[in-house]
């Protein structure tokens, strides 16, 4: 079996491509033969150290954690699934390695995959369709009829932010750069405007502030709001948790996983009112070059980098 894995925490040029043993699936495990994989900005993050105080210093440790395959072995106590479902979902954060042959994941972070999903459209959802759900459901109180604002539409998760809002009937605006305006309003998203616009332009006019970009201040998303709404961050630090503790409109997210979360963002993915783009798939075997070079320079732009394993 390969694995993209690293024995310290660093840049992309700690990156190997290495046989390792999987390890096998203990209670509540299941092991996944994967097909394919997403890359998401946390990779390389994680990768460079931000969170080693959940992720250890046990080297080596494997890559990347969305991704979709084939239930190879299952653990003692999991029901949901069994070996031969073709399946979508997330490692742990602690665990990671879906930038492989095969990943071990908790039953928990699995869930089938729509036979509508092709395994390359399949693992593009997981982290950013679970994120932006949670989000606007679970911190936003999500409800049709709302209108929602989404500072960053276009990116991953506010991308599918745009989507979930417009699907469970409420209206969308959201701010993006100037030069992909048309693809936002292509979207559904209206009024949309470009970062660094007035507040003053659109007060009042929102229930959900939901900033992904993590570029509104305060000041500006209060303006938004409308009496008793809500502002959403996904960044969370104890600034911003503590900011939450305290009365009024601000939420943060930390998404968890929910297979019942995860099972509806896949539903609504099979629908098609969920499409998250693909910007390029390259085989295992040449990963590290395409991962380095979307770290570096951020490309592809406009969808996902998707590793496969065939």
């Amino acid at each position: 079996m390969r694995r993209i894995q690293y024995h310290q925490y660093g840049g992309p040029e700690v990156m190997r491509l290495e046989e390792f043993e999987p390890a096998r699936p203990g209670a509540g495990d299941v092991l996944v033969r994967v097909r394919a994989a997403a890359a998401n900005p946390m990779d390389w993050g994680i990768r460079g150290g931000a969170m080693k105080m959940v992720t250890g210093r046990k080297f080596p440790r494997g890559l990347g954690y969305d991704f979709a395959g084939v239930v190879e072995a299952v653990g003692e106590g999991v029901t949901r699934l069994a070996v031969g479902d073709e399946v979508l979902g997330g490692a742990s954060i602690k665990a990671s390695g879906a930038f492989a042959d095969m990943v071990l994941a908790a039953e928990k972070g699995v869930v089938k995959k729509p036979a509508e999903l092709s395994f390359e459209e399949a693992a593009a959802i997981p982290t950013v369709g679970l994120t932006a759900f949670q989000a606007l459901t679970k911190k936003g109180n999500l409800q049709a009829g709302h209108t929602v604002f989404i500072n960053g539409c276009l990116g991953g998760v506010g991308r599918a932010a745009a989507q979930f809002a417009l699907a469970r009937g409420a209206s969308v605006g959201g701010s993006c750069r100037a030069t992909v305006m048309q693809d936002a309003r292509d979207l559904g998203i209206d009024p949309t405007v470009e970062f660094g616009f007035d507040p003053e332009t659109l007060s009042g006019r929102f229930d959900i502030v939901l900033d992904t970009a993590h570029t509104l201040s305060d000041k500006a998303a209060k303006h938004l709001l409308k009496p008793g709404g809500r502002i959403v961050g996904l960044h969370p630090t104890p600034a911003t948790f503590a900011k939450a503790a305290l009365p009024g409109p601000y939420r943060v997210l930390v998404a968890q996983a929910s297979p019942e979360d995860l099972e509806e963002v896949a539903r609504v993915a099979a629908l098609g009112a969920l499409r998250v783009p693909i910007g390029r798939t390259v085989p295992l075997t040449d990963a590290i070059e395409a991962l380095t070079e979307l770290e570096r320079d951020g490309t592809p732009k406009g969808g996902k980098l998707i590793i496969t394993t065939a």
